[in-house]
């Protein structure tokens, strides 16, 4: 007997009422909020998504990583309803509420950081890591921050600046493209020569494995040379687990993989499946270093929002998605290898875990970059019901942010479709 299909295909894609809306949206809504996938979602359970026109699609898109738990965990919506009936908001610093230093309680056992530890908490990654940096500068006393060509911190001024040209930036080094780990130590030393003076920095911010800028997986001698480096020079490495937190890969956060202790981890997408949520956790010198009512906001730290972060803690522990991650990448690794084989466009099969990636290239030799077969794979794949997403600084990678409950006949299934669409696109 065949194993009943996840994905429910019944209209055209987009079906009549998601280009209905998406025409209402062209009307009113900023036209820079473009839509990569024109589905409207009418509800989202686990690993599938179902369209006001009644598609159900498997989603490996987990709503850009926010979903590790799934869709609607129950566990994480009775948990968010209970605190809403109770109470929505005061601001922490007015009135306080226990599931703050509850929430604080559990993160800080949970750091990869020895010794005393803090955490405060905000509403967006960005946030998150625009507050690390103030944390930085309060501690050290100086102005620099330094951040890497690739990486991706956020969408507000200051984490803006950090992903173009306003911060010193420096190569991160990768296996694929180089440059090698020596090389951009190496980089990173010079900079602090001749770009700013290492007195002058306050902090690194780094990501394990590089989100948007393709799922580019720091070489382990790397990290450990940049702790170094900030370890002899007074800086302060900041460590962002934005997307790679949380289980994604294999290890509740991507550093315990490098056996290298950040000072400061900025959280947020999957703390609170999808509710706006981040947080800073570091060391208790560092996070005490700015002054009275320095860090803060009227958001930041909503209670609905950290009720359903404990239920992730929660779901995360006892469902032992960390291993799942382990589990679902071993799978996935194995059939991206093959598909390598067979396709000489794939150039690349990378990650950590769950959180892999493949990189198209026009020409295996020269890697040059080949975005618009990324694009012809996903729309390919959209068509048959599988939604992906793509990153990379030249957008030729397609990445796996598929929530980490994601059943093996699922899992299975969307590794069909995605190969379907690999032939049709790639021939």
């Amino acid at each position: 007997m065949a194993a009943t299909r996840a994905i429910d295909l019944r209209t055209e894609i987009p079906g009549p009422r998601s280009r209905e809306i998406l025409a209402r949206k062209e009307r009113v809504v900023a036209e820079p909020l473009s839509i990569y996938l024109p589905v409207v979602i009418q509800e989202g359970r686990g690993a599938l998504v179902t369209d006001v026109d009644g598609n159900t699609f498997l989603d490996f898109t987990g709503g850009v990583g926010c979903l590790n738990v799934g869709h609607s965990h129950p566990r994480v919506v009775a948990a968010a309803q209970e605190q809403l009936e109770r109470f929505s908001h005061t601001d922490f610093t007015i009135v306080p509420y226990e599931v703050y230093v509850t929430l604080a309680e559990r993160l800080t056992k949970l750091a990869p950081i020895g010794g005393e530890t803090r955490a405060a908490f905000f509403n967006a990654g960005t946030e998150a890591i625009e507050n690390a940096v103030k944390f930085a500068r309060a501690y050290t006393r100086r102005p620099a921050v330094i951040a890497f060509e690739g990486g991706f911190h956020g969408r507000t001024l200051l984490s803006v600046s950090l992903t173009s040209t306003e911060v010193y930036r420096v190569p991160f080094a990768q296996d694929y493209r180089g440059p090698t780990a020596a090389e951009a130590l190496g980089d990173l030393e010079r900079a602090l020569v001749t770009q700013v003076a290492a007195e002058q920095v306050a902090a690194i911010v780094i990501e394990p494995v590089q989100g948007e800028g393709g799922f580019v997986v720091a070489p382990r001698e790397f990290l450990r040379g940049v702790r170094r480096i900030c370890d002899e020079n007074g800086i302060v490495l900041v460590v962002d687990e934005v997307q790679t937190g949380f289980g994604r890969t294999g290890r509740m956060w991507a550093i315990e993989h490098y056996g290298v202790e950040p000072d400061l981890m900025a959280v947020a997408k999957s703390i609170a499946a999808g509710l706006p949520l981040s947080g800073v956790i570091g060391r208790a010198e560092i996070m005490d270093a700015p002054g009275d009512s320095a860090i803060g906001g009227t958001y930041v730290g909503n209670p609905v929002a950290q009720a359903a972060a404990l239920a992730v803690l929660d779901v995360v522990e006892e469902e032992g998605l960390a291993e799942r991650a382990s589990a679902i990448g071993e799978t996935m690794r194995e059939r991206m290898v093959r598909w390598q084989d067979r396709f000489p466009a794939i150039g690349d099969v990378r990650g950590l875990g769950a959180m892999l990636a493949i990189e198209l290239v026009e020409d295996r030799e020269t890697k040059r970059p080949a975005p618009e077969l990324a694009s012809a794979v996903t729309e390919a794949a959209a068509a048959r019901g599988l939604l992906l997403l793509k990153s990379g600084i030249y957008s030729n990678c397609i990445r796996v942010l598929c929530p980490l409950v994601v059943t093996d006949a699922e899992l299975d299934e969307a590794l069909d479709v995605w190969e379907q669409a690999l032939e049709t696109s790639l021939g």
